[in-house]
């Protein structure tokens, strides 16, 4: 085999390819206990060297997985099947930035140090902040869907990106925007950790340096109090930048490494604001009276950036204070509703007093992501079984609270078999349909992301879905005995947004009597509502509560606006969404969490798809306390032509082309 590698070597950029055993030893692993040999390395230094890597994979069947900086903490840029490794660690420039329209241009490769560095030239900055950004490379940031503590105020990656470039898994060269008219494929590729595509450029949305900046450090009492602070200072229409929770397992071992005078309490919150300097001054005032409200012992402020960079220091830290206990350090990344935090902190205390570990804890507090550290030494196989128990234990707390498995790390195969009890068999069929049409070899990235048969198997019938409305079960049954009838349907909304009535042999599928609001979490900043109600009777609701959107006030239903694409900026708003399948089967994607990174985002891509790919049940969204900025005006609707991937999709969501058909008409 070799020498069939060797070949390849023959169609790449002088030294590329790498086939010893030290380099093959060398990308048998990223940050996580999982190790796996590839049978090849490929160093790119072009996106052709990529593509040509991916059909050379094709003709000679083997499988490749993509690989940034390896700083991937699920075993995501770990080659389970061999194969190769490709490396787009070299295709590292910083191809353009354009103040004037907010962009940057970057290859892959980029390290996000590096494009943060070039743009604090030009007084600009790059929102998302992993905490591996001084060597985690762009295109890992976004094949994972990375976040880091800013993405409280700014959003995750995703929420960033404008258009990127990719190698699909035929070996051909594609490029997706969020402008794009149909289906947003771009949202698809973004969080799939290269199981779909490999992207090798991306445009980012970047922003001016905020002027003003307030940083404060509070010891709280217990950490339902610092809990109690956060939920505070959110639904007084203050968004921190960043919040940060330690407990005071943590802030003894950050101590003990290096000294930085953190107050000796249950638990800290670190908060820092940014704007305008009037803004900040305001905010800093309320958050200084919230923090002594909710029971604070102790406040600081930074003085200047260096007493900033000082408060910082023991956070920026955390990681290596705990690497000090043992060998291995295994960081869980799961995520709740904000108001469950305090709950799932004592759930996880419970799984550590009952396995006999102590598991500091860290906490993206403000938007519920919370990172247990559990400590082991992986030579010692019992040690690293009860660590991997106990870390699958406290997902399913996770899980249980309405929550999710991942707010930022993705994955991989180190919590594929946890996605099982996550999502049920509908959801996990449609996302193993979507890999299959992409990528019909599976040799991008296999077995990463969606359960294996066994697994599902074993974890039974997943978590209980949600009850649906009495008119959603009618359209549902309607759908079932129109499909089974071999039916074909228009679905419609409102019919606001369409120019021509339907087909008139199809059944018609109107949304209107989806016009509940199924759950307002004024604790949380989230609304779930069903998508037929209209978008402007939607504001006044909300709006009577003294509670707002950063949607549109446009004409028709809510299912219809996102149907059709009508405002593209509803992506950054969007955290959830049901569909019914053409087979009437509810299928329940995202939730009541502001980071979720458990499997391919379909709410995002089925914005644009105008109902060919399913009907939209109800929706989940961010809310807001102050009334939002002005929005651009939702925009005319025009029908999108399907291209060849939007083609493939529609085939893993409607293979016989029941919904909507004439939008696929060949």
């Amino acid at each position: 085999m070799k020498s069939s590698w060797e070949a390849l070597g023959r169609r790449l950029s002088s030294d590329a390819l790498k086939l010893s055993p030290a380099d093959l030893d060398a990308y048998s692993y990223d940050a996580a206990p999982i190790r796996a040999r590839p049978d090849a390395v490929v160093l790119a230094r072009e996106p052709e060297d990529v593509a040509e890597t991916v059909r050379f994979c094709i003709e000679s069947g083997q499988a490749y997985t993509a690989r940034g900086a390896g700083t991937n903490l699920s075993g995501g840029a770990v080659a389970l099947s061999g194969g190769a490794i490709i490396s787009l660690a070299r295709m590292n420039r910083v191809l353009a930035v354009d103040t004037a329209s907010r962009e940057a241009v970057v290859e892959s490769g980029t390290v996000n140090a590096a494009l943060q560095k070039e743009l604090e030239k030009e007084s600009y900055f790059y929102a998302p902040d992993p905490a591996s950004w001084k060597v985690s490379t762009l295109g890992g940031n976004i094949a994972e869907n990375a976040g880091g503590p800013r993405c409280l105020k700014y959003g995750v990656t995703t929420n960033h990106i404008l258009g990127v470039e990719a190698v699909m898994p035929d070996g051909t060269s594609a490029a997706f925007s969020s402008d794009d008219p149909g289906p947003d494929l771009m949202s698809l590729l973004v969080g799939s950790e290269g199981t779909l595509g490999l992207v090798t450029k991306a445009r980012l949305k970047i922003a001016p340096a905020p002027v003003g900046v307030a940083t404060f450090l509070a010891g709280f009492p217990s950490i339902e109090s610092a809990m109690d602070c956060v939920s505070a200072v959110i639904a007084a229409g203050v968004i921190p930048r960043a919040m940060e929770a330690m407990d005071d397992v943590l802030l003894r071992l950050i101590e003990a490494r290096s000294p930085c005078g953190y107050p000796k309490t249950p638990a800290v919150l670190l908060i820092e604001l940014d704007g305008e300097a009037a803004q900040v001054a305001e905010e800093s005032a309320k958050v200084e009276a919230l923090c002594r409200a909710q029971g604070a012992v102790d406040l600081r402020s930074a003085r200047d950036a260096r007493e900033r960079d000082r408060l910082w220091e023991g956070r920026r830290g955390a990681y290596a204070s705990m690497a000090r206990l043992a060998p291995n350090v295994l960081v869980e990344d799961g995520v709740v509703p904000r108001p469950k935090l305090s709950e799932v902190v004592r759930r996880i205390r419970q799984v550590a007093a009952r396995r006999g570990l102590s598991i500091p804890l860290l906490f993206h507090a403000g938007d519920g992501n919370i990172h247990p550290h559990l400590t082991y030494d992986e030579r010692d196989a019992a040690a690293a079984r009860t660590a991997h128990e106990a870390g699958q234990e406290m997902l399913q707390a996770c899980i249980d609270l309405g929550g999710s498995i991942s707010g930022e790390h993705g994955i991989g195969c180190d919590k594929r078999a946890a996605m099982a009890r996550l999502f049920g068999h509908a959801e996990l069929e449609c996302f193993r349909r979507v890999k299959k049409t992409l990528d019909p070899g599976l040799r991008a990235n296999p077995d990463k992301i969606i359960p294996l048969p066994q697994e599902e198997a074993a974890a039974g019938p997943g978590r209980r879905p949600r009850p649906l409305s009495p008119y959603a079960l009618h359209l549902a049954e309607k759908i079932r005995a129109g499909a089974a009838q071999g039916c074909r349907f228009a679905v419609i909304g409102s019919g606001s947004r369409w120019r021509n009535p339907p087909p008139a042999d199809l059944i018609i599928l109107e949304t209107p009597g989806l016009n509940a609001i199924l759950d307002l979490d004024a604790g949380n900043m989230t609304l779930s509502v069903e998508a037929g109600i209209s978008l402007e009777v939607l504001h006044w609701e909300l709006e009577k509560k003294g509670l707002f959107l950063r949607l549109p006030k446009a004409p028709g239903t809510l299912g219809g606006f996102l149907a059709a694409k009508a405002w593209p900026e509803a992506r950054q708003e969007l955290l959830g969404l049901r569909i019914l399948l053409p087979d009437g089967q509810a299928a329940d994607f995202g939730g009541k969490v502001v980071k979720n990174v458990a499997g391919y985002d379909i709410p995002r891509l089925v914005i644009g798809s105008w109902g060919a790919f399913g009907l939209i049940a109800d929706v989940t969204l961010r809310i807001y306390a102050r009334p939002q900025s002005k929005t651009a005006p939702s925009r005319p609707c025009e029908l999108f032509k399907p291209n060849v991937w939007h083609r493939r999709l529609k085939s893993a969501f409607d293979a016989e082309n029941r919904f909507n058909p004439w939008i696929f008409a060949p």
